[in-house]
């Protein structure tokens, strides 16, 4: 054996121990590169954005609210929102770049933060304490929605983590005029009140997305695109028309004023096709500026409150009668000897009207006489002409709150709830429903849906009033205009058909005696019927209160300046004849109950 045979030397087993060692290490190496780089790429590459990669909200504009002319009643405005990273700014301490600084030039957090407060015009103690309380969050709003002047002199602090972002702020032209119609958002583009809060999806839009790099000071690199493009919300286009809901707001606000009421609505309809042309309240608000906002002066009294409509359903008693077949217009009601007894219950009449026709009924108001024709019907008649008008059910709007109404319904009924109905008693309406009603009236007894929305084609209804007597209960209601109660709802060089009503409110202890409602719910042109409107005004404290010297006035005002806008040809254009308006010896003045 050759004992100089190097081939098994110890020297060459070390250099083969080195290459097996470096081969694993190469092997482990590489097989955790490849773990690295191909299975778990996805996480680290996660990792890594979520360190340099940011992802910022583009927030969307919230849609328009337009009237039905285009004219805008609620739009968004791009404003600056000053935002800071407390985080960020008490890290300033143990920063070491700001301590590799001379001592002199180091920032310090609590003097950053004085500087802060005065750039923003506000006290250092209780900014000094709001990023105290958010000291460990990376997010704080400083200021919401100002004007780009304000946020750039906060920026041009520069103190440390503190940005501005883009938001929008909502504006409202037309201000107290249609509050309660249009409603408002709150600091986050939210719907709270009104439209605003009954269609907040539509409205709002979807906010985009966008990508960038930023390196370990915040600087931004670059960007990586725009991800997902924001989508802006929804326009709204209203059937209101603002000529009208403006002028229908003046005379509302002046007679609350000048006849000290506590509140009052109105409401005007195309009789054609269910659009509210005009809808308005009293008192209001400017959402533009909500800081001395009274919460009662948020409703929308037209859609939300309730009440006894009175001598203006006295129409539909007599169309009840009419449709029964029972009545017609030449039938003859003996309302002698002026009053009934029902127990202790009496209705009464101011005097003794005697025999006198349907138009009689509705000119005199004669409660006697709409109680005789009630309790001759079936004793659902009037129950059901009321229903089928909308009474008693929400006209479905989609308005927070909006009221149902009431109309009761009996098993049997004592006949001194039958007329008490037949009259206005016992049920109640909001202003838009009694407006639906009369709008049948006006539209040949055609029932079309209500809405708030601009309708470009005709809308689909039901007949609920036979056409020949929706067209004789509106003659009926022109003489009510030139003979009774509703002279001060007359219009130059138009007719008027509508009917006035004078209401008991109802309290704790039953009907109060010193507080009313004064109505008025009229159609015209009355020859050929273009608009509806009724005027509700609550609890008057002047010396009138009447329906006929309270809401009337308010309604001839209103719809004569509506008519003329909308360029509807007069019916009577000789112009209106001479009429005695002082002429208060007719019961419709004197008795409550029956105007």
């Amino acid at each position: 054996m050759n004992t100089n045979d190097n081939s098994y030397s110890p020297s060459k087993w070390r250099l083969y121990l080195v290459y097996a060692i470096a081969f694993a290490l190469f092997s482990v190496a590489a097989g955790r590169l490849f773990y690295l780089t191909v299975l778990d790429k996805e996480f680290l590459q996660n990792q890594g954005e979520m360190r340099a990669v940011r992802t910022e909200s583009i927030p969307a504009t919230r849609g328009m609210i337009l009237d039905r002319n285009g004219e805008p009643l609620a739009v968004s405005t791009p404003t600056w929102t000053v935002i800071a990273n407390p985080r960020e700014l008490w890290g300033l301490a143990d920063d070491p770049e700001n301590l590799a600084k001379p001592i002199g030039e180091r920032k310090n957090p609590e003097e950053e933060i004085v500087r802060l407060a005065e750039a923003m015009g506000v006290g250092s103690a209780l900014l000094k304490e709001r990023f105290e309380i958010n000291r460990n969050k990376g997010f704080m709003y400083l200021k919401r929605q100002v004007p780009p002047h304000e946020a750039e002199a906060v920026l041009d602090a520069k103190v440390k983590g503190v940005s501005k972002i883009k938001e929008y702020k909502r504006f409202y032209p037309a201000g107290e005029v249609t509050a309660q119609v249009v409603g408002f958002t709150n600091i986050d583009d939210k719907g709270q009140e009104g439209l605003e809060l009954a269609y907040d999806q539509a409205l709002q839009g979807k906010p985009g997305k966008l990508s960038y790099i930023k390196d370990l000071k915040g600087n931004i690199i670059s960007t990586l695109g725009q991800e997902i493009p924001e989508q802006a919300g929804e326009n709204i286009e209203l059937s209101i028309d603002m000529r009208l809901q403006y002028l229908a707001y003046r005379e509302l606000k002046a007679v609350v004023t000048e006849q000290r009421a506590s509140s009052a609505s109105a409401v005007i309809l195309d009789v054609r096709t269910g659009e509210i042309l005009a809808m308005v309240n009293q008192p209001s608000f400017n959402p533009n500026d909500r800081s001395d906002l009274e919460p009662d002066e948020l409703r929308n009294r037209a859609v939300i409150d309730l009440f006894e409509p009175g001598s203006t359903m006295k129409p539909f008693s007599v169309a009840a009668a009419l449709r029964s077949g029972q009545y017609n217009t030449e039938s003859v009601i003996d309302t002698s000897p002026g009053y009934m007894r029902f127990g202790k219950f009496t209705i009464r009449d101011f005097r003794n009207y005697g025999k006198i026709n349907l138009e009689t009924v509705l000119v005199k108001s004669s409660n006697v006489g709409t109680s005789h024709i009630a309790l001759s019907l079936p004793q659902d008649t009037i129950w059901n002409m009321f229903y089928e008008l909308g009474i008693g059910s929400p006209v479905g709007l989609g308005f927070p709150g909006e009221a149902t109404g009431k109309l009761p319904m009996h098993p049997k009924w004592h006949p001194s709830e039958i007329a008490t109905l037949s009259y206005g008693y016992g049920l109640a309406v909001s202003t838009l429903q009694l407006a639906q009603a009369y709008m049948v009236l006006a539209n040949n007894g055609y029932k079309v849906p209500v809405t708030i929305f601009k309708q470009d084609i005709q809308p689909n209804g039901e007949q609920v009033v036979p056409s020949d007597i929706a067209q004789d209960v509106v003659h009926m209601l022109q003489s009510v205009v030139t003979e009774g109660s509703g002279k001060k709802a007359q219009i130059p060089g138009y007719n008027v058909a509508g009917k006035t009503g004078t209401v008991h409110k109802v309290g704790v202890g039953g009907y109060q005696y010193d507080q009313y409602i004064s109505l008025f719910a009229g159609i015209a042109p009355a020859t050929n019927p273009r608009l509806a409107m009724v005027v509700m005004v609550n609890d008057p404290k002047g010396r009138k209160y009447y329906g006929g010297e309270v809401s009337a006035p308010v309604f001839s005002r209103v719809m004569e300046g509506a008519l003329t806008t909308l360029n509807v040809p007069p019916d009577r254009p000789e112009g209106l004849r001479e009429v005695r308006l002082d002429d208060n010896t007719d019961s419709s003045y004197r008795i409550v109950q029956g105007n």
